[in-house]
């Protein structure tokens, strides 16, 4: 759904030039390495590798762009897995000390329907998770050979919502979380990562805020911080199912047996300046809370279990579609609709942009970011 939003730049903003942003010198040590999934052609797609330095500048990776048409994008320490553009297939790549890719493997899912639409991992890295796009939506598992980046089929979760809602976890790597709203059914959706890496439902009864107007909110997605909160994105909606306000930010904690409670209400929740909310990302530290949407993006405080607060106002005015973060506190967006790779520098007193950024990426599809 198409919603409005006043544009509030935060700062001004100077873009560099395309031949500053060539003339960056390779990091010595970078911090983290960026890919970045296009398709120039119909029948063509590469992945642009970069390597960050601790300024944010992004440097191409030796043999970027690599040559390997995929789209959704997961990665551990070793290994990066991308899903090919016929969605049925999930290629294994190793990575080279210097962020370098080479292909290894494919596997490809027998599961009836249309296809992988995302991939994920836990937080150790030994399992991959992919949504497939069924009826409804199946979470399947697959164990990673570390040796090899081989896959293999350990589990198929089925009945989730029929659309893109990758699962969130929470520090204890058990417990993970997203939320849909698929033909406005308002559903948190909680899962519990077993030994062996499969899946299996929690009991999904989980409260949501009371809305202003007697109507209810629309939840998409969940980000996890390190330890056992987590935030969701609402859209308030009257009982007519017409739209009530901006979105806002819900924080949740979750207990020892994965149930999950909040103080938000529609009173201490935040609104947000992006118009309807594509993605959003917690900062490794679980400080800050970084959201995108149709109209933009910018940076709230996370704060636990405590009401989400506002850090920044709109640091970029162009749809935003993904996010990710790396351990030097930068922050990597994407905007489909611009062709676009942003970089920010967060600190406590705000945002920046890293030299060179935004880079331009023509039909730029999907971001996974290594932190080093």
């Amino acid at each position: 759904m198409s919603r409005s939003a006043s544009i509030v730049l935060a700062s001004a903003q100077v873009t560099p030039s395309p031949t500053e942003s060539n003339s960056i010198q390779a990091p010595a040590s970078p911090v983290a390495y960026v890919y970045v999934s296009s398709a120039p052609t119909s029948s063509t797609g590469k992945i642009n590798a970069y390597a960050a330095a601790s300024n944010g500048a992004l440097t191409p990776i030796p043999g970027s762009p690599f040559p390997y048409d995929v789209n959704y994008m997961a990665l551990n320490g070793a290994w990066l897995f991308g899903v090919a553009n016929v969605d049925t297939d999930i290629n294994s790549f190793s990575i080279a000390s210097n962020g370098a890719l080479t292909f290894k493997d494919t596997y490809k899912v027998t599961n009836p329907g249309p296809g992988v639409i995302s991939v994920y991992l836990d937080h150790t890295g030994k399992t991959l998770y992919a949504d497939y796009y069924t009826t409804n939506n199946d979470y399947l598992s697959f164990s990673i050979n570390q040796s090899n980046g081989r896959l293999t089929k350990i589990g198929d979760l089925a009945g989730g919502p029929p659309n893109n809602t990758p699962v969130s976890f929470i520090g204890n790597n058990v417990y993970a979380y997203s939320s849909s709203c698929y033909h406005f059914g308002q559903e948190i959706i909680g899962v519990k990562r077993n030994t062996d890496g499969t899946l299996s439902y929690l009991n999904d009864n989980f409260p949501f805020p009371a809305e202003k107007s007697g109507g209810f909110y629309c939840p998409w997605k969940a980000a996890a911080d390190p330890t056992n909160h987590l935030a969701i994105a609402m859209e308030p909606l009257n009982s007519n199912w017409g739209q009530d306000g901006l979105w806002q930010l819900a924080s949740y904690t979750a207990g020892a047996t994965g149930n999950l409670t909040t103080k938000s209400t529609f009173s201490n929740m935040p609104t947000v300046l992006v118009g309807a909310v594509n993605d959003y990302s917690m900062s490794p530290s679980g400080k800050y809370l970084a959201v995108g949407g149709t109209a933009g993006f910018q940076i709230f405080h996370f704060n636990g279990a405590n009401p989400i607060t506002k850090f920044t106002g709109l640091l970029t005015g162009n749809t935003i579609d993904q996010i990710f973060w790396d351990n030097a506190n930068h922050v990597y967006a994407i905007s489909l609709k611009a062709g676009k790779l942003f970089v920010w520098t967060v600190t406590s007193t705000g945002a920046t942009r890293a030299p060179g950024s935004p880079h331009s990426i023509p039909n730029v599809q999907n971001l996974i970011v290594l932190p080093k």
